[in-house]
């Protein structure tokens, strides 16, 4: 079988000027792709890695691959996950993944909240901030928590993002506007424990894997329960990695089961296909609520690295290239490959 990988590197020199320092943070380095790559060569005799350019429909046209694995996070946009997968439909190209749709709704957070309202799946409160001068709604109950509209990798999320007055929030909500050139959503901030659900399949055949637990007493002191861009990058390095998840979590049945339910729900009402990670946060009450859905999700192959897919997956014995190929497989499967 002829597989096809496309991809987005990040290398050194990737930030332009007058870019924050995380703009490309969802692209994955060469060690990853090469370890995805080596993952699928176990099982596949050929494959072909395409950058995800403005090369890359002539290069899969000409290439004619059998499937595409695919980990392309695009280059611009609120629709530039959709890019590749939209690409692969034009050329009648089956991959892994979810459609150009889902990919583009997941991206921009306020449509998914959207979405999961109407089907009665629990989210936290918020609004969209559009520019300098917007009204905050009445009734949204500080701390509120502020990041771009349509951001991945926890992009713009740092410490400061959550704020507990109107002078904060506004000062957020205007950097957010400047350095990512996009609308912020602003949440109240919920203050349960938090945890990230790796699910594999589709329909009958869609299973969770254990769940992860984000531990916030493991961040230096005075910096705030989130997974911000400082708790995923500065404090937790391969070097230096952070005690920070627990996998599995330490749950009872009825708490893993609502958490395990609500993450499948929303794997359904946004139609995602194959493989997603969740995020999900304990409201005061305790009721599980999506925070975010990640249909690309970032698979660091090194244990150090601390990435939620593949530690998952190995609390149930599953190593990284038998990962990679379940995911190639369930897309297969989907297909009729």
């Amino acid at each position: 079988m002829r597989v096809a990988l496309t991809y987005n590197v990040k290398s050194e020199g990737t930030v332009s000027s007058g870019r924050p320092m995380d703009y490309y943070a969802e692209w994955d380095d060469m060690e990853t792709i090469a370890a995805v790559r080596d993952a699928l060569l176990k099982k596949h005799g050929e494959v072909h890695l395409v950058l995800a350019d403005i090369e890359a429909y002539e290069k899969l046209r000409k290439l004619k691959p059998d499937i595409v694995f695919n980990m392309a996070e695009g280059t611009s946009g609120e629709g530039r996950e959709s890019v590749m997968p939209s690409i692969l439909d034009f050329l009648s190209i089956p991959y892994t993944g979810s459609s150009p749709l889902t990919l583009a709704l997941c991206l921009n957070k306020a449509r998914a909240k959207e979405i999961l309202s109407y089907h009665g799946v629990a989210t936290p409160k918020g609004f969209v901030a559009l520019e300098k001068g917007f009204r905050v709604p009445k009734g949204l109950k500080y701390p509120l928590i502020v990041k771009p509209l349509y951001e991945g990798s926890s992009k713009g999320v740092k410490n400061d993002s959550i704020v507990r007055e109107e002078t904060s929030l506004r000062k957020k909500a205007e950097s957010v506007f400047s350095d990512y050139n996009e609308p912020a959503l602003v949440e109240e901030f919920l203050p349960g424990r938090e945890f990230t659900v790796a699910l594999l399949g589709n329909g009958a055949s869609l299973k969770a894997l254990p769940v992860v637990e984000i531990n916030y007493s493991s961040l230096p002191k005075g910096a705030n329960p989130i997974y911000s861009y400082e708790a995923k990058w500065v404090y937790d390095t391969p070097e230096s990695p952070l005690d920070i998840f627990t996998c599995p979590a330490k749950l009872d049945d009825s708490l893993h089961k609502a958490i395990t339910s609500a993450a499948i729900s929303a794997f359904n009402c946004l139609d995602v296909k194959d493989w997603c990670r969740i995020d999900i946060r304990l409201d005061a009450d305790g009721i599980p609520n999506i925070i975010e859905l990640n249909p690309l999700p970032g698979i660091l192959p090194n244990p150090e690295q601390n990435s939620c897919f593949p530690k998952a997956a190995r609390a149930t014995g599953m190593g990284f290239a038998e990962l990679v190929n379940e995911v190639l497989d369930c897309a297969r499967k989907r297909h009729g490959i």
